[in-house]
This record gives C-alpha cells, structure tokens and sequence, in this order.
C-alpha cells in the first residue's frame, strides 16, 4: 500500500540514529554471492518458485552493466524493476499496511508497491557503483492520484535537478518536468532532506528511520554483506 500522506506524520518515522542506514548493504567493493543469497532467501521464505528466475535474471544485470555509464545504468535498472515487479498494495500482499520489502522479497513476489520499487532500484544501482550522495529516495505526493508515493531520485552533482525514476512511468525525467510529484523528504544512507525554496535542505544525519533499518537487518539475514559506507 502507498505510504499514507501527511506531512508532518513521514517525519515520526525518522525515530532511532540513521547509523544503520550509515551501513550499506552492498557497497562499493563487497561482492553479492547469489547461490548464498537464494539459498537463505528459500530458508526465509520458503520455495522462490517463479522468484528463482526474477532473482538470476537480476544477478545477470548487475554483472552484465558494471561498465555502462552511470545515464545507461539508471535506465537499464529502472526498466528492469518496472518491467518484473506488478504494483500490489502491501495490504493485499503482505496483509500489512506499510511493509516495505527487500529486493529479494520484491522479486520472489514479482510485485510491490511504491517504496519497493524504489528500493531495489536504489540498492541495485549502489552496487553498480553510483555513489549514495547521488541516490535519494524520495516520498513525494502524486498530484494527479492524490496520494503519497514514492521515487528514486539522481543527482548528478549536489545542485544539478535531480532525474526522477518511477514505477509509474519508464521514462526517466528531470524534477522539473515531473510537477505531479510534490516532494515532501527524502533520504539515503547519509541523511534525511526535507524539500525547501532555497533548494534541498539536509535536517538529520543522526536519526534513523525504523522501516530503513528493517530493511537492512532483513538483507542482512539474506545475505547480502554489510559495508560501512565512507
């Protein structure tokens, strides 16, 4: 299910250190064994089934677009999650609602709302190589549904407009193009920013939000190994 919308309530999520989320999963320089990986996930989870193709067909991306530049790689990723996950309110798919999934849960499903859309489009594309201060992801409010959603933002570089990655939409546009999004905060491993007139403004690197850490003790309990980011 979408995240529900209120301004201020996103920001009661922000309640422990974002410490873990200091602690990425899958950095830069820690290899995925995925043979480890599927086999903790079926002990997790159960048989992957349908899921097992999902997630060999993700190992082969990751290891296939490592030397594409970064604009390559943002489309290779976006469209492949677009393409393998169905969008499910979490409701109907976890019997929650708000779960938000790892990319292993994601693909075993072959479904996800929003949030797990844009989180296995994050972790995807860290492991790639993009740089965490580049990846934001972005809660925003879809004018035109009239509901809270959610993105994977890029930045290029600290000022440039960021390009928007969608489960709605394959394109990948500027910000300034996506006005049906309102932004509201987002965040990565190393902070939270809230949307301002005098551009993104960084108010937490101290804070930790509970759903971002269960999503790391999960991939943790996959196998993916965790990194300190530096």
């Amino acid at each position: 299910m979408a995240p529900r919308f209120a301004i201020p309530q996103p920001l009661r999520w922000l309640c422990s250190a974002l410490l873990l989320a200091g602690i990425m999963l899958g950095g830069l320089h820690a290899d995925w064994d995925f043979s480890q990986i599927s086999r903790k996930a079926e002990a997790l989870y159960g048989p992957l089934g349908a899921g097992q193709q999902r997630i060999d067909d993700w190992q082969q991306l990751l290891a296939s677009r490592q030397s594409l530049g970064e604009a390559e790689q943002l489309k290779v990723v976006n469209l492949f999650f677009n393409r393998q996950l169905r969008y499910r309110e979490d409701t109907d798919l976890w019997h929650q609602v708000d779960y938000w999934a790892t990319p292993i849960e994601s693909l075993w499903k072959g479904a996800g709302d929003c949030e797990d859309y844009a989180i296995a489009k994050y972790f995807s594309l860290r492991h790639l190589g993009v740089s965490a201060d580049k990846l934001r992801i972005t809660y925003v409010k879809a004018v035109r549904l009239n509901r809270a959603h959610m993105v994977l933002t890029y930045y290029s570089s600290p000022d440039a407009m960021p390009l928007v990655l969608d489960s709605l939409i394959d394109a990948i546009e500027p910000a300034s193009v996506r006005t049906d999004l309102l932004p509201v905060y987002a965040f990565n491993a190393e902070g939270v920013w809230l949307p301002g007139a005098q551009g993104n403004k960084k108010v937490s690197d101290t804070k930790r939000l509970s759903r971002w850490q269960d999503v790391l003790k999960k991939m943790q309990a996959e196998g993916f190994p965790l990194e300190t980011t530096q």
